[in-house]
């Protein structure tokens, strides 16, 4: 696990880290059949290998963050869905964390340089929305006490912490009851552990339950945990605005609560919990979230990525903007 300081070192160092895309649309573009409550987690137990592979070309990509596949399988659901034990769950939750690790491994010898391009995983921790397996995380209309959601979260958190993690991806979270209570989980039972945290929103001002985010980037930068804000699974219409209001809200905040913003959003088509279907054109090339890279640092954006219809090829086209964007820039300082 990196410690707070490691992570904004390393981050200070590179200026901007890339995540990863969509696990599931690979998984499905390569030919798995992911129409099951847990989608891709249904394949930590089928067929692990094709996970590890599809962590390995996000890495040759040039993404320095894979989010392991652990996003729909919380204990719970693991257990509903795939009738298996409690032990078991568990074993398959750490499993995904050792396939990003093992593909990380490749990554170097295949070369990625371990010296001057340290490459991370975070453990995907979904919401108790994705759970439910009906929108629910775009919508955060569920509620729960604070006790079941912890209930709900630490077996999984414990599980990736175990594993080795580096960070947690706390993500696709839609509301604020369900931050708080992972907020003070963290605080309470993994105290060494970073993280970042991701939202969904009803519009650039107000999270996915009508919070606003005012509310959600104040009581994040409190925590001496979460080590970056922002979203994550948005269409791309709405990344630019949201982070600028992000970061007008930090810049309000003390200097000791500042922190980077992330964001990895979707490729702008619906998604139709009923039939576990996409609607709508998406994007048109592989480039097509790279020209919005730099309107994205400017808001503040410093981890950026692609999440649900994005591939290797869109993570590539970050990548190599960035590359170029930061030797513009040391061009011009020196």
């Amino acid at each position: 696990m990196l410690t707070r300081i490691d992570f904004y070192t390393l981050l200070n160092r590179r200026k901007t880290l890339v995540i990863d895309g969509a696990l599931a649309t690979e998984l499905e573009t390569r030919g798995h059949d992911l129409n099951h409550q847990l989608w891709s987690g249904r394949t930590l137990q089928e067929d692990p290998e094709s996970i590890q592979k599809v962590h390995l070309d996000y890495y040759l990509a040039g993404a320095d963050i894979a989010i392991t596949a652990s996003y729909q399988t919380s204990t719970d659901g693991l257990q509903k869905y795939l009738h298996v034990s409690n032990d078991e769950a568990i074993s398959l939750i750490q499993r995904s964390v050792h396939l990003a690790q093992r593909a990380r491994d490749q990554a170097y010898k295949q070369g990625r340089d371990a010296k001057t391009c340290k490459l991370l995983v975070a453990g995907s921790v979904g919401p108790y929305g994705a759970f439910l397996h009906d929108g629910s995380e775009y919508r955060g209309d569920y509620s729960m006490t604070t006790e079941h959601y912890r209930d709900f979260h630490y077996p999984r958190v414990k599980a990736l912490v175990d594993a080795g993690v580096d960070m947690l991806a706390i993500e696709t979270i839609p509301s604020m009851p369900e931050i708080e209570a992972i907020l003070l989980m963290l605080a309470k039972d993994f105290p060494t552990t970073i993280a970042w945290l991701s939202i969904t929103l009803r519009d650039s001002e107000h999270l996915s339950d009508g919070t606003p985010i005012k509310s959600v980037i104040t009581a994040t930068a409190e925590s001496k945990q979460i080590i970056a804000a922002g979203v994550n699974c948005i269409p791309l219409r709405m990344v630019t605005a949201s982070l600028q209001h992000m970061k007008s809200v930090l810049e309000d905040l003390p200097a000791a609560q500042q922190m980077p913003l992330l964001c990895y959003p979707n490729s702008g088509e619906t998604f139709h919990s009923e039939t576990n279907s996409w609607e709508g054109s998406g994007l048109g090339s592989d480039d097509e979230l790279a020209t919005r890279v730099a309107y994205w640092r400017d808001a503040g954006a410093r981890l950026i990525g692609g999440c649900c219809r994005t591939g290797p090829g869109h993570v590539g086209g970050i990548a190599k903007t960035l590359k170029e964007q930061h030797a513009q820039e040391q061009e011009e300082e020196g």
